[in-house]
């Protein structure tokens, strides 16, 4: 049988210093549970990108790094997700943990992109099932609805109910109407 010894992950920003729960009554203490802590703020990223640990590297988006870093740090934690060689399942659950919490605006991707054609793994790197799927899914889904509300206008029905229905502003409707 081996030990468990209990952890307390904290991942915000404010230190809590807390390594004891106490539960009881002014009368009388019923029991008192004591923990270790990790701050992941506190640790630095780089020291965590030679793991081969899944959850070091899902953690590595609650780490230490300066706004800088941003770019460097998503890049470091897909080459790392390649070298695992673990399940494509695997690999989307972890991605999926680490784009929650650092997720890029589409500037920030263009950039880690060229980063990334730069590099020798950048074939496999961009085999993983990552946020460009998910963006381009939501163009194809948008560009359906547009297509759809066209269709719409041009059997008769009125701007306010294609609004309504689509979810597209009227104005964005006239000029759609208006361009075909």
């Amino acid at each position: 049988m081996k030990p468990i010894i209990p952890i307390a992950v904290y991942t915000y920003d404010e230190t809590l210093e807390q390594r004891e729960y106490k539960m009881g009554f002014p009368f009388l203490n019923v029991l008192t549970f004591s923990f270790l802590t990790l701050h992941l703020r506190k640790m630095n990223w780089r020291e965590y990108i030679k793991s081969d640990n899944p959850v070091a590297a899902a953690l590595l988006s609650k780490m230490g790094y300066s706004e800088n870093e941003r770019i460097e740090v998503k890049k470091e934690f897909l080459r790392l997700l390649v070298k695992m060689e673990i399940s494509p399942a695997k690999q989307r659950l972890i991605y999926g943990f680490f784009e929650r919490y650092l997720k890029l605006d589409e500037e920030e991707e263009k950039l880690l992109m060229e980063e990334i054609k730069q590099l020798e793994d950048a074939d496999k790197i961009l085999e993983i099932p990552i946020s460009y799927e998910e963006r381009g899914i939501e163009k194809g889904i948008e560009k359906g609805i547009r297509k759809v509300a066209l269709e719409m206008l041009k059997d008769g029905m009125t701007k306010e109910r294609v609004a309504k229905l689509t979810g597209l502003e009227k104005h964005e409707l006239e000029k759609m109407h208006n361009d075909n």
